[in-house]
């Protein structure tokens, strides 16, 4: 593993332990050269996941991107980023226990509002406003309207 100070790539492992989700190991390591400590995580590696975009153009899953759609809807929210991780530690659960290789963006849009419902309901209608691409007031009033339904 290089050091991400000084590049060398003499460093060591001091602590290991398994991370929060128990889904992977946290390793605390130190760099031979510098003596600057870092952290590290290893996870188990899963099949390769395509996302089928509304144009049908394929690209490779990206977690980044759930995680940037999911800390925009809960932009000035109270909600931690420990909850935001645990959150999308669940939609990335729910994607892989499908079981397939390839998966409909609109899928997994599904699946982050879901969740989101479930979080905060201002973080889920921002999700929502976005994703569903309300075009006027009224979609946007149906949206409401629905969610105030199933409380």
């Amino acid at each position: 593993m290089k050091c991400p100070y000084c590049g060398d790539d003499n460093t060591k492992v001091i602590d290991s332990r398994p991370a929060d989700d128990n889904a992977s190991i946290r390793r605390r390591r130190q760099c031979d050269c510098c003596n600057r400590r870092f952290t590290t995580y290893e996870k188990v590696e899963t099949l390769p996941l395509v996302i089928i975009k509304k144009d049908n153009i394929r690209e490779p899953y990206d977690r980044s991107k759930i995680e940037k759609g999911v800390f925009k809807a809960c932009h000035k929210r109270p909600i931690s980023v420990e909850q935001i991780t645990n959150l999308v530690d669940q939609i990335e659960a729910a994607i892989y226990n499908r079981e397939e290789r390839e998966i409909s963006s609109s899928v997994v849009g599904e699946i982050v509002m879901d969740k989101l419902k479930t979080l905060d309901d201002v973080a889920y209608v921002r999700f929502a406003s976005v994703y569903r691409e309300f075009k006027d007031v009224n979609t946007f009033m149906d949206e409401l309207k629905a969610m105030l339904q199933t409380k």
